[in-house]
């Protein structure tokens, strides 16, 4: 997929409606910056809204993957392409996010132990050791929301038993028991507790 011609292709079918970048935005409930970075080649509509862009350029979503207008016979061809492309992206996507996860766990984890360690072994004034420890707890507990959002968001888990893939709710992510990146959890198709593997691409 090539996200300078698919933005290229937008800009001319929005000014084809005589739409401002800012009036599609409205209409797709986005920012005109992010309509702009799409014109741009710097990214690309979330999967979410895809169908609302569509209708309002009045285009097919085949069309917005491939850039272009197309004909009956280019529609078809075009359309598997299309699909691995977008496929490929997200996992991509997805691979970035689990390393984000990573870098912020990693992270807030250490903001909270050198916190712990200074207000213990360092800091004598009372009042400052609290201060050390609320700020350390606080980065601890916005990294772990964050890393949870992740760890929900990107990819998806499969079942060790009968291969069932889904997104467990945020409950289920914080309360199950993990190993790197498996989970000890109930599929809701068979009914039992095994491993759950994370998976990036369907």
């Amino acid at each position: 997929m090539d996200l300078t011609k698919t933005g290229e292709f937008i800009a001319e079918r929005r000014k084809a409606k005589n739409l401002t970048q800012a009036k599609l935005a409205e209409k797709i409930f986005v920012s005109e910056k992010t309509v702009s970075k799409w014109e741009c080649g710097k990214g690309f509509p979330d999967t979410s809204i895809i169908l609302l862009l569509c209708e309002v350029l009045e285009i097919s979503a085949n069309e917005l993957l491939s850039g272009k207008l197309l004909s009956k016979e280019e529609y078809k061809i075009n359309a598997e392409e299309n699909l691995i492309a977008l496929k490929n992206q997200q996992a991509r996507y997805a691979k970035h996010l689990l390393t984000l996860e990573y870098v912020v766990g990693f992270m807030s984890s250490l903001i909270f132990l050198i916190s712990i360690f200074f207000s213990v072994y360092v800091i004598e004034p009372l009042a400052w050791k609290i201060v050390l420890v609320t700020f350390g707890s606080l980065s601890f507990l916005i990294g772990l929301i964050f890393t949870l959002l992740i760890e929900r968001e990107a990819g998806y888990y499969q079942c060790g038993n009968c291969g069932y893939k889904r997104v467990p709710s945020y409950k289920e992510v914080l309360f199950s028991m993990h190993m790197g990146r498996s989970r000890y959890l109930k599929c809701p198709k068979c009914g039992k507790r095994t491993w759950n593997k994370k998976k990036i691409d369907k």
